[in-house]
């Protein structure tokens, strides 16, 4: 099977760079970093988010500023795997306000949660009264995250 994959040369990729480490830079400053000129940049950068390739942009936030300093990956196995239930279980552990990130993995785990929580026992809340109560879930592993180190996503070498 052929897929059509977006074309994208060394300046996309150079653009792409450039706005993961500082997605606020301005269109004039990434024009001069990636060797444009302003309108080309401009251009390069709604093609880019025409195409789907740039989604958006977030804030970073300082999880410790916020009062949930404790950080955790909670592996999920389920009993089954229905999609009606996984769609119901998938949107409501993504709502719940400690989660981060879920990923629906192969191996072990069915999905690996990623929370941030005020202390220890606010993680064994969520663990007993959101995940291990589920009639679908059949074990939880919980690791504790000492630090998270954040790569960029795409590396053009």
């Amino acid at each position: 099977m052929d897929i059509d994959l977006p074309k994208f040369d060394a300046v996309d990729w150079h653009i792409l760079e450039v706005l993961q480490h500082d997605a606020r830079i301005t269109n004039r400053e990434l024009a001069d970093k990636v060797g444009l000129s302003p309108s080309a940049s401009l251009a390069r950068m709604r093609s880019l988010r025409e195409r789907g390739v740039i989604k958006g942009f977030a804030a970073e936030l300082d999880l410790k500023q916020l009062g949930l300093p404790l950080q955790a990956i909670v592996a999920i196995r389920l009993h089954t795997h229905h999609r009606t239930m996984l769609d119901t279980f998938v949107r409501e552990l993504v709502n719940l306000d400690e989660t981060l990130d879920l990923f629906h993995v192969t191996g072990d785990a069915d999905y690996l949660l990623h929370l941030a929580v005020r202390d220890p026992e606010h993680l064994r809340d969520v663990v007993l009264d959101q995940l291990t109560s589920r009639q679908e879930v059949a074990q939880v592993t919980t690791s504790l995250v000492f630090r998270h180190h954040r790569s960029a996503v795409v590396k053009t070498s």
